[in-house]
């Protein structure tokens, strides 16, 4: 039997897997590793003797019972494992592994599930294999594969305890930011007077059972609008201003110089600037060779599914995911494209500069709706499933690490120091005046896409919100009543206080009015 000598295990070996190893091993922890796959382990093994400096904390295992015999106890075991459970009774390849686990466990061991699991399916595991003596908590993890080999945001949900055990090693693997600034601390960067060490880990325990893969699907969710919003205000300038791709990557490299500045922002400038690599003349854009049809992995409709189920209003989010949705109808887009007429086709508009500057407005203002409707999902999911979250807490990990990571999050850490109890980003005194400021261009910009015939789902989705968020008497008076006429659903009045129901007796001649 192999020797109790690792610090921690892990089963998983895709490349998000092998990369948190390697970051664990960096920071002098001791990993054990396990893959179904077993030539999928020993090629990592291989790898790692030949290129990591850290290769001797890292020890592979053929077997399972000796890969859990190796783990110091009692024993911290991650989980790297593509999950599909979504309703509380699905079961699926993470309860396979930990099933598996079970026979060869000690009680007080800790299985930490750190893939893009349901809440729900992790509230349902922590009891279930608590029942049986086993510790199971979740922790989202966000930033890709170069977040997970050089720090990602970790997103820690489950039993309190079990959190200080795995602090230490969290915090040591955490993406890291300056605390003055908020911004991310790279590696290895002679330029920035603050050492690793000195930084903020991306890491603080989020709440009980489900509570951290939640806000890992939020952040998802707001990942998904975040990405269309950029798409929306690169095809503006595409159709509007006959930008290429070489003109707009300076535009966004601007960009990422001021309020915009993130992680999405940066890679696109990046993508922008890229020629076509099976282009030996080098003259063709990558990205106007990419087909435009979207993938997705399901966050980002668990999201708007639950937005829909607690009766928040994400509307925004929602539509980035039909945009997607949409843009996979590849064929039927083209066949549609040659028989259904709009404007006459967009052509190259006048003002160009002051047009840039509008859409860069109409990108930050639905930017942060985006995120207001992202907090307030969250601020609505902690009373139903009766958590306590730290909203500034949750901005201030998001802002090193994941792929929504942006110097915009440092002013949502700000915002919720000031006033924990914020109801609505929107309220919050500098996002409130940074939209009185830019709503001009905002509207222009999604009137001229309207006019033009460019589809911008989520700026004018973004700014419907916006517009009924901040009207005191929306047309809801007149749905309510059309309920009632056909469905007896009563009705409140605004001359009685909130509670009291109506009805009107519709058939009848006269329509008496009913106190419910």
């Amino acid at each position: 039997m192999p020797d109790t000598t690792s610090d921690i295990g892990l089963i998983g070996l895709a490349v998000m897997g092998q990369n948190l190893v390697l970051n664990m091993a960096d920071h002098g922890y001791t990993v054990s590793v396990y893959n179904r796959t077993t030539s999928t382990m020993e090629e990592f093994i291989a790898r790692c003797q030949k290129e990591e400096p850290s290769a001797e904390r890292v020890i592979g295992h053929a077997e399972l019972k000796d890969f859990v015999a190796s783990i110091k106890r009692p024993r911290k075991i991650v989980l790297l494992v593509q999950s599909k459970a979504v309703l509380p009774s699905d079961r699926d390849a993470v309860d396979k592994v930990v099933d598996g686990l079970l026979p060869l466990l000690d009680e007080g061991d800790l299985v930490i599930d750190g893939g893009n699991s349901n809440w729900n399916a992790t509230i349902r595991r922590e009891k279930e294999y608590g029942e049986k003596g086993i510790r199971f908590f979740g922790s989202g993890v966000s930033g890709g594969e170069l977040g997970a080999r050089f720090g990602p945001s970790l997103m820690p949900g489950g039993d309190p305890k079990a959190w200080k055990e795995l602090e230490p090693i969290w915090k040591a693997i955490a993406a890291k930011v300056d605390p003055k600034t908020g911004k991310p601390i790279e590696r290895n960067d002679p330029n920035n007077p603050v050492t690793l060490k000195e930084g903020e880990p991306c890491t603080t325990y989020i709440g009980a059972d489900g509570a951290g893969h939640y806000v890992k699907m939020v952040h998802n969710g707001i990942e998904y609008i975040d990405m269309q919003l950029i798409c929306e205000a690169y095809f503006l300038m595409k159709t509007l201003l006959g930008m290429d791709a070489g003109e707009m990557s300076k535009v966004f490299g601007k960009w990422n110089e001021g309020d915009l500045d993130s992680f999405l922002i940066e890679i696109t400038t990046d993508i922008l600037q890229q020629k076509d690599p099976a282009d030996k003349k080098k003259k063709r854009w990558f990205v106007d060779v990419v087909l435009d049809t979207a993938g997705q992995k399901g966050t980002g409709k668990w999201t708007s599914t639950n937005a829909l189920d607690l009766g928040i209003p994400a509307n925004a989010m929602a539509e980035a995911v039909f945009a997607r949705c949409l843009s996979a109808l590849k064929e039927e887009r083209v066949a549609a494209s040659k028989k259904l007429k709009g404007p006459k086709d967009p052509k190259a508009v006048k003002g160009k500069k002051a047009l840039i500057e509008a859409i860069r407005d109409a990108l930050y203002c639905s930017k942060i709706v985006s995120y207001a409707q992202g907090f307030q999902l969250m601020a609505e999911a902690q009373k139903e499933y009766d958590w306590k979250l730290d909203f500034g807490e949750i901005a201030k990990i998001w802002r090193g690490g994941c792929i929504i990571r942006a110097r915009f999050l440092q002013k949502i850490t700000d915002a919720y120091g000031k006033n924990p109890d914020l109801q609505n980003l929107l309220l919050d005194p500098y996002f409130k005046k940074a939209v009185h400021a830019g709503q001009d261009n905002w509207r222009k910009v999604v009137a001229l896409a309207v006019q033009q015939g460019v589809p911008v789902p989520a700026f004018s989705s973004a700014l419907a919100y916006y517009d009924g968020y901040r009207t005191a008497t929306l047309p809801a008076n007149l749905l309510q009543a059309q309920r009632d006429y056909f469905g007896a659903h009563t009705y409140e009045r605004t001359d009685k206080p909130r509670g009291e129901k109506f009805h009107v007796d519709w058939p009848e001649a006269d329509r008496p009015q009913l106190k419910m």
